[in-house]
């Protein structure tokens, strides 16, 4: 168990210089130094919590949330982590704003940054438009802030758009670098990202891209895993070859389920809709088309249909390394006679990874506090020095 002492000693080993008054849009924008800061600055954070020490570095301010798509575990972990700092979290509902009345991305932007230190956004669901969206606020609030309108620029964290889920990520390898006991002793083990199936359709790519994007850092070797027809963005796939052949990993691509999860040691199953759906989709909500849409709505489903058999069974499971491979899941999951009729896991396979699927979902307010932490301060280790001096009690002792 490491010390606050030697995350404080990592972090000042680290390039950090460009994080400060910057966003965070997409994994592979960030150096290796600059991940390892959120990392450590995550775990950091939680010692200081577990230790009753009070992490608030603000007195006041706003975090406003942004979420045009349903989110459970994503919308807890921006609250808690803003409150994890001292920030106080405001909802910005679309539907009850002056957007629906043609207010412009710029002007909106500004007014609900006056006081704001913090903007999280989840924009997954149209291709070409979440990512986008989000450098729009970003550029925006910066503008607003060099003319004097905003006394501060606020952070802009990417909390899941059409390309890349980078909390949801970042939370995972996290995870998985406490599993196997440091960054160092993932070189060489074999990931399995596995498209599973799903009895519903239309589930962002942002999560397997990210996934494939963010793991070849590692120097693992990642296999991403499909039927036919269920193709991510190609962009990302070179972007995950480049990021493989830089760390000494490899990345391959695999028509079949059982290929992928031989001798894995991470497993990955998860379901998405294909990239050429999806982007048919954005074309049709363009156009207003719904007919359109629940057509493609159920051609989607009768093609999930026809591969039921791509799920993570016990029998797939005893196929991996020492047949206990560690088990992700961004959550919720299919469980095959829990929560659907047949989905993504079996109930048993998903039974015996609860608790550590539930550690893995703890690391994500941690990993956006870091993000923000590390965006609002350009001195985040004496920071991190000076809140375990005052040493204020969370809980009042």
């Amino acid at each position: 168990m490491n010390t606050l002492k030697d995350y404080i000693g990592k972090l000042n080993t680290l390039k950090l210089s460009n994080m400060y008054d910057n966003d965070f849009f997409l994994t592979w924008e960030k150096t290796d130094d600059e991940l390892q800061a959120v990392w450590t600055v995550a775990d950091a954070l939680r010692c200081l919590r577990e230790n009753n020490i009070s992490t608030k570095v603000f007195d006041s301010g706003l975090g406003i949330s942004l979420f045009r798509d349903n989110s459970t575990r994503t919308r807890f972990s921006f609250s808690s982590a803003c409150n994890l700092l001292g920030l106080e979290v405001q909802d910005l509902d679309e539907g009850k704003s002056q957007i629906a009345h043609g207010e412009t991305v710029r002007e909106t932007a500004n007014m609900i940054s006056f006081m704001a230190d913090v903007i999280g956004i989840r924009d997954d669901m149209y291709i070409g438009k979440g990512n986008t969206y989000m450098r729009n606020v970003s550029k925006a609030v910066r503008e607003g802030n060099r003319d004097g309108v905003l006394e501060q620029r606020p952070t802009l964290v990417n909390l899941q758009c059409d390309i890349d889920h980078p909390t949801q990520c970042m939370a995972d390898l996290l995870h998985v670098i406490h599993e196997f006991g440091g960054i160092k002793n993932l070189k060489g083990k074999k990931l399995a990202m596995s498209w599973a199936y799903s009895p519903s359709y239309g589930k962002p790519l942002s999560v397997p891209q990210g996934v494939i994007g963010l793991m070849t850092r590692m120097g693992m070797d990642v296999v991403l895993a499909h039927p036919e027809g269920y193709e991510v963005m190609p962009e990302v796939e070179e972007i995950a070859k480049n990021n493989a052949a830089k760390s000494g990993g490899s990345f391959r691509k695999t028509n079949n389920m059982a290929d992928a999860f031989k001798d894995a040691d991470i497993v990955y199953p998860k379901s998405w809709a294909p990239f050429a759906a999806m982007e048919k989709r954005t074309a049709l909500y363009g156009d207003g088309d719904m007919d359109g849409i629940k057509k493609l709505e159920k051609e989607l489903l009768a093609q999930n249909a026809d591969h039921k058999d791509w799920a993570c069974t016990e029998e797939l499971m005893k196929t991996t390394k020492n047949g206990s491979a560690l088990y992700l899941h961004c959550l919720p999951a299919d469980i095959s006679g829990v929560s659907c009729k047949e989905g993504e896991v079996d109930a048993s396979v998903f039974d015996r990874y609860r608790v550590p699927l539930y550690k893995q979902a703890s690391f994500k307010p941690y990993v956006i506090a870091a993000m923000i932490f590390l965006s609002k301060f350009n001195d985040p280790a004496a920071l991190l020095k000076k809140l375990e001096d005052r040493g204020t009690r969370r809980i009042f002792e």
